[in-house]
């Protein structure tokens, strides 16, 4: 199985996700959201070898230490380019956030589309659009595990009342993708508590009433 760590970061306590391969360390690290000195502390202290920084969405909660991970390791930054207008925002969502705005945070130049594959443990991009247009969800099959980003929490999904929100688009991609995963999927939101696919089959009353 694959070597999973989770790292609350940032102003909103997002869950940096990073998977690595238990035999060489080749890792991808998903969503650095801040707290960077935190995040390679960890790199460096278990010596992870980053070659994507893979992003789910391109809310600044998910993003804002993406320049600095992507300095230290090397490894470049990857994302659905139909979130580039809310990477073009960072200033503005950090306004709103009343955090300071990283000086430099361009869109990455490279994209994810759904289907891709990972370069680590063949994990699979499945492109989930509702709580952004550019949301994505990673799924690592040999490892039962999936990291969903704001789409999926624990009794809860991603809110669609910022830009480029749409609740039946997300509602589709959460039942016609992400709820067809087996129900021992472990499902690593991008806030809060880890649940199972199963768990949220059975008792999320937003996918129950939907």
């Amino acid at each position: 199985m694959a070597i999973v760590e989770t790292l609350p970061v940032g102003p909103l306590q997002c869950n940096m996700v990073i998977i690595a391969d238990p035999v060489t360390l080749e890792a991808v690290l998903i969503d650095p959201g801040g707290d960077a000195d935190q995040i390679i502390q960890l790199i460096d202290s278990r010596g992870f070898k980053i070659k994507q920084i893979i992003i789910t969405h391109g809310h600044v909660d998910h993003i804002l230490a993406a320049p600095e991970i992507e300095k230290h390791t090397g490894a470049p930054v990857y994302y659905n380019a139909n979130d580039r207008n809310l990477w073009l925002s960072i200033s503005l969502q950090c306004l709103f956030l009343g955090v300071q705005a990283p000086k430099k945070c361009p869109p990455p130049k490279n994209n994810l589309e759904d289907g891709d594959i990972l370069q680590v443990r063949n994990g699979r991009v499945i492109h989930t659009p509702g709580h952004t247009q550019g949301s994505l969800c990673f799924y690592f099959e040999a490892d039962k595990l999936v990291c969903t980003g704001d789409t999926l929490f624990m009794s809860g999904v991603g809110r669609t009342d910022l830009p480029g929100g749409n609740m039946q688009q997300l509602m589709q991609s959460l039942h016609e993708k992400v709820m067809t995963l087996p129900d021992d999927t472990r499902v690593i939101p991008g806030h809060g508590p880890e649940t199972t696919i199963g768990d949220e089959k059975s008792s999320n009353p937003f996918l129950n009433l939907s």
